[in-house]
């Protein structure tokens, strides 16, 4: 009988008599894990092997763990420490027993929780006992970990839960694979089994030679789970940002670029926001240390701005009439919206004057201190834009936006009235999650004000906004969670896994 190399090498290294595991094998015949493996398979297959599985269960300490096997466990060194302080008489402060114990963070808490779990004593009103009896060498918990430590098995089923319920061991299962000879396996052997050289694919050269009457052909298994390869992909949320861009490219827009890192003036002041107002205050912006604040603003811009704030503009403008800082402006954040890539271009500041029509587009990067939820994150992209034109309209603004979501399927849009200091009139855009079914915010938009435009030297209207390119995702691929998609905690598998909608 003629077989593969790998294959007359695994019968030559199996028993008939006694299992031998694939790691058995492998070291037996100097053959990797995964070359025995498809070996063994294929004799299988032959009846020349039998093939058994059993499931293996190895534990594993965490980080903490490792560090209560060599260090203790913290309730044992809270009873220790109470015992030296006399709790064992009369109850004493827990604040005594706490300090005397030298614990701290969050391993104070993880002692109490046990202490009285494990019969070490009470705590109660402030005070703890110590229960002299108590054998803290005999911990069932703090054996385990030193068993496993040292490299050893722990048997106690309900002691590994504990353990694994406190986070300080970790459980995984393998299946282990033998293999032993079967009686035509034996007899196959006894007769004896050649080597025969075994090839993937049938050449001219052997047909011509005569060479193929002489050579065994691999067989494949169309079948067999082959190795998992993850390539690398252009994640889901670049690949929409990109359509995106197509699409506003495709409807005249033409792309705004811009610092990240920008002065209060851009991203607020210019968009008529008063100094005072809460989303300006430390607890919603990053602000920056290093540099602090911007040196080169365009004065004459300045004034207007400023003169804007406090009186207003027009013959019936009202100005903020509070304080207006110009150091404040001066000062740097990560900028909260694109819009004041909308400012640095509408002022003639970033390409020089402007003439209408115009109409610019971003898709980049924004900052805010806000609190995570499935819906918003610290940091996000914000789809941008504006048109410059006469005798623009809220309808306008509408059938844009009509149009814009219709290249993605949306055909649903639903528009709110909103107040907004830098637009008049204003409304917010709502979208049903395809999912849950409920309404979603997806942007904020409207008609830049007289105080907006005319300190920038704009005297047409404007009609812009600011939509959320995470929420279009949501709409669009039925996400529910933000943090999925992008982030620390995003889902690698979700983002592997889903299709491209085109």
């Amino acid at each position: 009988m003629k077989l593969p190399e790998s294959q007359v090498a695994v019968l030559e290294a199996a028993s008939a008599t006694d299992e031998r595991t694939i790691a058995d094998l492998a070291k037996a015949t100097g053959l990797k894990p995964e070359t025995v493996t498809g070996a063994v398979f294929e004799l299988e297959d032959e009846d020349l092997l039998s093939v058994t599985e059993r499931t293996e269960e190895s534990v594993s300490l965490t980080e903490e763990g490792e560090e209560y096997a060599e260090g203790g466990l913290p309730e044992i060194e809270l009873y220790e420490a109470a015992i030296d302080a006399g709790a064992g008489d009369a109850p004493i402060q827990m604040g005594q027993a706490i300090g005397a114990s030298g614990l701290g963070g969050p391993q104070v808490n993880i002692a109490l929780s046990n202490y009285a779990r494990k019969g070490y004593g009470t705590i109660d009103s402030g005070e703890i006992t110590a229960d002299p009896d108590a054998d803290s060498d005999d911990d069932a918990e703090a054996s385990a970990l030193a068993a496993l430590a040292a490299g050893e098995s722990v048997a106690d089923a309900d002691v590994l839960d504990q353990l694994e319920s406190r986070g300080l061991v970790e459980r995984s299962e393998s299946t282990v694979r033998s293999a032993t000879l079967t009686d035509d396996g034996v007899t196959a052997m006894m007769e004896g089994i050649e080597a025969a050289e075994t090839v993937g694919q049938l050449t001219p050269e052997m047909l011509t030679s005569g060479e193929w009457r002489d050579v065994e052909f691999a067989e494949y298994n169309v079948a067999a789970d082959a190795e998992r390869m993850d390539g690398g992909k252009v994640h889901i949320l670049r690949q929409t940002a990109n359509r995106v861009k197509d699409v506003l490219v495709g409807m005249g827009f033409e792309e705004m670029d811009g610092p990240h890192a920008d002065a209060d003036f851009w991203i607020n002041d210019c968009l008529f926001m008063p100094q005072d107002h809460p989303a300006r205050t430390h607890w919603d912006r990053f602000a920056l240390s290093n540099p602090t604040e911007i040196g080169d603003l365009p004065e004459d811009l300045v004034d207007r701005v400023h003169s804007a704030h406090l009186e207003g503009v027009g013959d019936h403008g009202e100005g903020y009439h509070s304080p207006w800082d110009e150091d404040f402006a001066r000062a740097i954040a990560l900028r909260g919206h694109t819009t004041s890539l909308s400012m640095r271009y509408l002022s003639g500041y970033a390409q020089g004057e402007l003439e209408p029509p115009q109409r610019f587009f971003s898709v980049e990067k924004v900052y805010r201190n806000d609190t995570l939820d499935p819906t918003h994150l610290l940091e996000f992209f914000q789809i941008e834009g504006w048109v410059m034109a006469e005798d623009l309209s809220v309808r306008d603004l509408m059938g844009t936006f009509e149009e814009f979501y219709a290249q993605f399927g949306i055909t649903d849009i639903q528009f709110k009235p909103h107040y907004n200091p830098y637009t008049e009139p204003s409304f917010e855009l709502f979208g049903n999650h395809p999912e849950t079914g409920e309404l979603i915010e997806i942007g904020n938009s409207g008609m830049f004000r007289p105080e907006v435009l005319e300190p920038l030297g704009v005297e047409c209207d404007v009609m812009a906004w600011g939509l959320a390119l995470e929420r279009l995702l949501m709409l669009m691929y039925g996400f529910e969670d933000i943090r999925d998609v992008h982030g620390t905690l995003c889902d690698l598998e979700l983002l592997r896994n889903v299709e491209v909608i085109h």
